[in-house]
């Protein structure tokens, strides 16, 4: 223990030890066992974190080998109040954009099934209540949620639990609804479905400023929002709007997403507003073929296309919104100094 006290956890600045991170040490034919639990499954730097650890219990003498196992404990911001009393919901990452057509819903349902690849809770609700997108970017176009005890049972595919109005009307009615109904339906998708415990729950939202996003931010704990926006300076106009909505609600920006990067829409604009803005640019996603080929087909590129330059960016994408949450909730709690960021 003591050796494994010189190991620093990269984003948090504190040790192994001094953040409680280390569980089941023992010492078996020279052999040290132990888990390192992490703040999130999907921590990027588990890599680094492992190589210290190993590194630093081989100087204890006798020791001779490491077996390292890992776990996971994803921490919860605010608490629970109001409708999501007794619902075990850790953190709620909204995904917005100022303008349609950015790319907002493939990248939540990438980001989503990402963070379930890494071994996370996740849930996914389409709060796109007018024109919901989600099923047919998940490959669930049929069916209807089961009912249990007056509550939906959502489906579950990809590793991921999700539910949208798709899946409760027909394809092809149009759904008119004014704002207190859109507001409704919203918080219904959170309190009357089963959701059971997660870790993230991603909030695919509407393009703009209006009663949807609003309704979201005013009703739930919103752990954070992820901003998208293609490059070119239309796209970023409108992202500027909805960033600015958000920090106006005092919702954290967990960063800003440039979808379709390229010879056809450019490149730069979403990490120019990134750094005007001072908040993180989370990473770049190429204009890919397959990309829209996936979404039409129901088959998200992380799942069907693992090793793509374009699946590389999206589940990197989600371990940094990952990390920046665990140092967040860090942070509320006191544990580090306010002014680190990891």
């Amino acid at each position: 223990m003591k050796a494994l006290s010189t190991v620093m956890e990269p984003e948090l600045h504190q040790d192994l030890v001094t953040l409680k991170m280390i569980h089941d040490l023992t010492i078996s034919d020279n052999v040290a066992h132990f888990t390192i639990m992490l703040t999130t499954p999907a921590c990027p730097m588990k890599d680094v974190i492992h190589s210290s650890a190993k590194t630093a219990v081989l100087t204890v003498p006798g020791i001779s080998g490491v077996d390292i196992k890992w776990d996971a404990d994803v921490r919860g911001g605010q608490k629970a109040h109001g409708m999501l009393e007794g619902i075990d919901i850790r953190n709620i990452i909204a995904v917005g954009s100022g303008k349609g057509g950015v790319g907002k819903t493939t990248v939540s349902v990438n980001l989503a099934v990402s963070l379930a690849m890494e071994g996370a809770r996740v849930g996914l609700i389409d709060a796109d209540i007018l024109t919901p997108n989600v099923p047919m970017m998940i490959g669930l176009t049929s069916g209807r949620p089961r009912v249990v005890q007056t509550k939906m049972i959502p489906f579950e595919v990809y590793g991921l639990k999700a539910i949208s109005m798709g899946f409760l009307t027909d394809a092809d009615r149009p759904m008119i609804l004014r704002g207190p109904m859109l507001h409704s339906a919203i918080r219904q998708f959170f309190t009357d479905v089963t959701w059971g415990e997660l870790d993230y729950m991603i909030v695919d939202l509407p393009p703009g400023t209006g009663d949807a996003p609003l309704s979201l931010a005013q009703s739930v704990p919103l752990t954070g929002v992820v901003i998208v926006s293609q490059p070119q300076d239309v796209a970023v106009g409108d992202a500027i709007r909805s960033l600015g909505m958000f920090e106006q609600l005092q919702v954290p920006i967990l960063g800003v997403v440039e979808n379709m990067a390229g010879d056809l829409f450019g490149v730069g604009g979403g990490e120019a507003l990134a750094k005007k803005r001072n908040v993180p640019f989370l990473g770049r996603i190429p204009l890919n073929i397959d990309i829209r080929k996936g979404g039409d087909y129901g088959r998200p590129i992380v799942s069907s296309e693992p090793q793509s330059e374009a699946a590389r960016a999206f589940r990197q994408i989600a371990r940094d919104v990952a990390a920046r949450i665990s140092v967040m909730q860090f942070e509320t709690a006191d544990v580090i100094p306010l002014n680190v960021i990891g």
